[in-house]
């Protein structure tokens, strides 16, 4: 796909997402608590499915009434305890949560408080506490919420929300996010209300999710797109029959959000003592992101490789164990529906035949088992392929600068003293089984090479043209591999098999 298309208008959306908080936030005669569903900051999947999405406009929307907002980010203990990784960084949510913090303050938006939800002083959750405080970071506990889910008249009481601590903020918007999904969002803002209302501010609530896109079609491909990256979750998308009923107006939502509003309803009636701010979970929605959409065929086309893409990471994790199989199941069944195979994403057929040529050239000897391809933005397709001293992955990103800067194939880049000197470290010292360059080493490897030869640094140059583009492997990529191609930007997919027969290989 060519990544040159644009499908999405940043600035309309920024004017128009600006607007519509602003507007609800002037609903409420007290505070705003604001619950961001998804990803605030390097929203991938959405620049991804809406080509020309700026990864962190939703900060550029917060920036813009940086004087109006206080954060505060929750992370649930549960998931400390467990090191869950955020995949798209590689990170865990730990890390991720001081990561944010850092990010927040680089756009100058003041983090009021970290909330640690469902506390029940699990070790790997106290250290976490302790470290953030150590390092000047307000932290909160919050315990399970007593009488969740059914026992509305214990939940809000003093036994309910009341038993957690109130969080002190000074804006009127109050943003409240996390690392991942099922971090205590929803509760932190209920209990924030909660004692608003004890002490008679009349504080609001309002949802700030991205997909699915409310006033898109059902089966959209973008919206599509959103059940296929939430496979692991089982998220349906529906038609939000509240809002039909309320409004005679079709509009999208999710299973979970539709199957809570009821209790969330009767919880917000509860704690005002009025009637609902809202008829529907559609209401309590703050996303204009459809109407940034500029070119619909482009974003639709996007959404497919999207899924596709989906497709692959669910296998490959279902391979490393991660992974269920239901949820590659369900995506394939989105593929299915729409007429999708794996061969629409153009890049696998290429890589495939290209480890088949390579294993019959070397039949009988050591050599290729692992082969890649990269479609660059002009539409060109390079490919690459292990060897003894390169990672399939490595060669891949060698030959796509070569192209770019137009050197010739065969000539070497980094010279042989540097790559001998890496492996000698490799082997030798490190005592490693593997001796050939990941895509992390050979980066620094080209980046080295720069002093001694001119065309390392014009390479070198186009390296930032392989962002936005796609790849394939015939392997699951190593760690270096996958941190390396992600710093590049580069969107990569693999077949669900490894690349060596070692348990551990390294």
């Amino acid at each position: 796909m060519n990544m040159n298309k644009k499908g999405f208008d940043n600035e309309k959306y920024l004017e128009e997402q600006t607007q519509a908080i602003l507007e609800r936030m002037n609903q409420f005669d007290g505070k705003l608590y604001l619950e961001c569903g998804g990803k605030l900051l390097f929203d991938y999947h959405a620049s991804r499915v809406l080509p020309g999405f700026d990864p962190n406009v939703k900060l550029r929307v917060f920036q813009k009434v940086k004087d109006k907002i206080d954060v505060i980010i929750c992370i649930y203990a549960g998931d400390i305890e467990k090191k869950k990784i955020r995949g798209d960084f590689g990170i865990t949510y730990d890390a991720d949560t001081m990561k944010m913090i850092d990010d927040f303050t680089e756009w100058g938006i003041h983090v009021e408080a970290v909330v640690i939800t469902r506390y029940e002083e699990q070790p790997s959750a106290v250290q976490f506490k302790n470290l953030l405080e150590r390092r000047g970071v307000t932290v909160y506990t919050h315990k399970k919420t007593a009488g969740y889910p059914t026992d509305i008249d214990l939940i809000v009481s003093d036994k309910g929300y009341g038993a957690n601590d109130y969080i002190k903020t000074e804006r009127p918007i109050v943003i409240v996010t996390a690392p991942g999904p099922g971090s205590g969002k929803l509760a932190t803002c209920l209990s924030q209300l909660y004692h608003d209302h004890r002490e008679g501010n009349e504080s609001g609530y309002a949802k700030f999710e991205t997909f699915p896109i409310w006033n898109l079609p059902l089966k959209h491909p973008v919206n599509v797109a959103y059940e296929a990256a939430t496979a692991d979750l089982g998220d349906i998308n529906r038609i939000d029959h509240f809002h039909l009923d309320a409004y005679n107006e079709s509009t999208v939502n999710y299973n979970r959000d539709l199957d809570a509003f009821p209790l969330l309803k009767r919880i917000i009636e509860k704690i005002t003592g009025t009637k609902s701010f809202y008829a529907s979970p559609t209401d309590m929605g703050v996303n204009q992101c459809g109407l940034g959409i500029s070119d619909d065929e482009n974003v639709k086309e996007a959404s497919r490789q999207e899924i596709i893409r989906r497709f692959y990471r669910v296998s490959c994790e279902h391979a490393m164990g991660i992974g269920s199989k239901e949820a590659i199941e369900r995506v394939k069944l989105i593929m299915d529906n729409l007429g999708l195979t794996i061969a629409d994403r153009k890049i696998v057929p290429v890589a495939k035949a290209t480890l088949k040529d390579g294993v019959e050239r070397n039949k009988g000897k050591d050599g290729i088992v692992s082969a890649s391809a990269l479609e660059l933005n002009d539409g060109t397709i390079i490919t690459g392929t292990n060897s003894e001293i390169l990672h399939a992955s490595s060669a891949l990103v060698l030959n796509a600068v070569k192209h770019l800067a137009k050197i010739p194939e065969e000539i070497d880049l980094i010279p042989k003293t540097i790559m001998n000197s890496i492996q000698v470290l490799k082997k030798d010292i490190l005592a490693g089984r593997r001796i050939s360059l990941d895509v992390d080493e050979v980066l620094i490897a080209l980046a080295m090479s720069v002093t001694s030869n001119p065309l390392a640094e014009a390479a070198m140059k186009q390296l930032v043209h392989l962002r936005g583009t796609d790849a394939h492997l015939t392997h699951i990529p190593t760690s270096g591999d996958e941190a390396g191609m992600r710093k590049l930007g580069i969107n990569v997919t693999s077949d669900p098999v490894f690349a060596s027969k070692l348990l551990l290989a390294d």
